[in-house]
């Protein structure tokens, strides 16, 4: 799965920090919950779920920041030591093995559009959503919603565990 239309490069600000995802991600969340409100200054957190063993560092190294989280067993954010910039999220329930890619840290974040937008119900007013995506209130079954490849990844993800 390593063909060039599922290559996707990205970095920080000052441009220490520069990796790449290599495969099509498991799914992107666009997160409205209020706890991501407010980590990101922003109306909502877009994520690319991906295998860590398919990112690559191309360059610097990224300083890892135990921070909470809403469920309380809070999350890793992989951060550039220089300008602070997140790149990624590693949480409790898929620890190490699972990454959640900043897509707006992408070169080119408009190919990664959300695949759901999820905890819609704390949502700020004013953000309008596509209504060809499905959006949900709070979380969903990944069972409902991933593809079959994605299924099938993350089974194997948690036989590796």
């Amino acid at each position: 799965m390593n063909d060039a239309s599922y290559v996707y490069d990205g970095g920080c600000t000052c441009r220490y920090v520069r990796y790449r995802m290599s495969g099509k991600p498991l799914i992107v969340h666009c997160c409205h919950c209020r706890w991501c409100q407010r980590e990101t200054g922003a109306a909502f957190a877009l994520n690319a779920m991906i295998e860590a063993q398919r990112m690559q560092l191309l360059e610097g190294e990224v300083a890892v920041i135990d921070t909470p989280s809403q469920s309380g067993k809070g999350q890793r954010i992989s951060r550039c030591p220089k300008c602070q910039i997140a790149l990624w999220s590693n949480y409790a329930g898929a620890g190490d093995a699972v990454r959640f890619v900043r897509v707006g840290t992408l070169d080119e974040p408009d190919r990664l559009p959300p695949d759901i937008h999820i905890f819609t119900a704390s949502k700020q007013p004013w953000v309008v959503l596509a209504p060809a995506t499905p959006a949900v209130p709070e979380y969903y079954k990944a069972a409902e919603l991933w593809s079959k490849e994605s299924l099938e990844r993350r089974a194997a993800i948690m036989r590796g565990r």
